[in-house]
């Protein structure tokens, strides 16, 4: 065992965290289900929704069965919803092809919808106690400021190498202490900005921290410009209920209920009125909504029309009327509950 598992191991053992909801178990679901959800997601973030999870689908059969609107509502907020659209298809697949019990073969793990080699390795090594590396964001740093890797860590060059490194620290026994020791540095001590380097079990053999490039390392390609988004919704009233709309199952918040959107043009709220056949309307603009995502940023105008008369007949596929204060509950995006939420009060 080489010295730095040596050093990660007893730290974790010693200050590491031990006390969170997913630890202290071999049950395979309730492992799997962390992990996804810890995915760019911090701790503290996923805690209650894990729990909520867990008490609406307490097994793989359950979270199978269930309609996707059922696990859509439980991810409201959440972020990143592909996660939880692969989590109910790889739900399925345990059914389908395992009869209903988490795999334990690595290679069968990696296969789920949604299942990355380091989430797969993970999954392996808490369930199973199986020996496999794993390089998420936060052993990415760990690994790049400790053995000096350079480069953009997101490049596949660099990326190879730090699986390389992960490899051939990777200890024959305490597999599960080691594995969460690894994550433990990098959320706690060895963080993307002001790292706790004098605290680190590791610090006195860190090339960053010796070398002072801590600040450099990991490396980060070019940074691009985030590029801003537009767009209108419209609050759609009528009386005590409110108009949704559920998303495609693919792009930004698939598969979620959303309040109907606009483009930007003037026109576009009267052609929206004669699709939604909206009648005796009044219309207000209410403030802005900013949100932000990876890879850009986004502005909402939501304009609010109150109706006088629905039309429930000539309702489309896809639509809904629910009562404004439900639906902040339903499956939506975190900017439009805030939007909802702010007309109830």
């Amino acid at each position: 065992m080489s010295v730095f598992a040596k050093k990660v191991i007893a730290w974790q053992q010693r200050e590491g965290r031990h006390g969170l909801p997913w630890q202290g178990t071999k049950d395979a679901y309730r492992v799997w289900l962390s992990e996804i959800m810890l995915q760019q997601t911090q701790v503290a973030t996923v805690i209650p929704y894990f729990e909520r999870f867990l008490q609406r689908f307490p097994d793989v059969v359950s979270l199978a069965k269930a309609p996707e609107d059922d696990v859509m509502q439980l991810w409201a907020g959440l972020g990143y919803y592909a996660r939880a659209r692969n989590l109910h298809r790889a739900a399925k697949q345990v059914v389908e092809l395992h009869g209903g019990k988490f795999p334990d073969d690595f290679e069968a793990i990696h296969a789920l919808p949604g299942v990355g080699r380091s989430t797969a390795a993970a999954i392996s090594a808490f369930a199973f106690g199986q020996r496999k590396p794993i390089l998420d964001g936060n052993v990415k740093r760990v690994f790049a400021r400790h053995f000096g890797v350079g480069g953009d860590v997101k490049s596949k060059a660099v990326e190879d190498q730090l699986w390389q490194v992960a490899e051939q620290q990777l200890p024959k026994s305490d597999i599960e202490t080691y594995t969460q020791g690894l994550m433990d540095l990098g959320a706690t001590l060895c963080k993307r900005t002001q790292p706790s380097c004098l605290l680190c079990p590791v610090g006195k053999t860190c090339v960053g921290f010796k070398e002072g490039r801590t600040e450099e390392l990991p490396g980060k390609g070019l940074r691009k410009e985030v590029p801003h988004r537009e767009m209108r919704m419209l609050v759609i009233l009528h009386k005590e209920d409110v108009l949704l709309e559920k998303r495609p199952p693919t792009g930004i918040w698939g598969g979620l209920w959303c309040l109907p959107e606009a483009p930007m043009e003037k026109d576009s709220v009267d052609t929206l009125a004669r699709k939604y056949r909206l009648k005796g309307r009044i219309a207000r603009e209410l403030d802005r909504v900013e949100h932000g995502f990876t890879h850009y940023s986004l502005t909402i105008f939501p304009i609010q029309i109150e109706v006088k008369k629905v039309d429930l007949a000539a309702m489309e596929p896809g639509l809904m009327w629910i009562d404004i204060r439900e639906a902040g509950n339903a499956a939506v995006p975190a900017p439009v509950k805030r939007i909802l939420e702010t007309l109830r009060r």
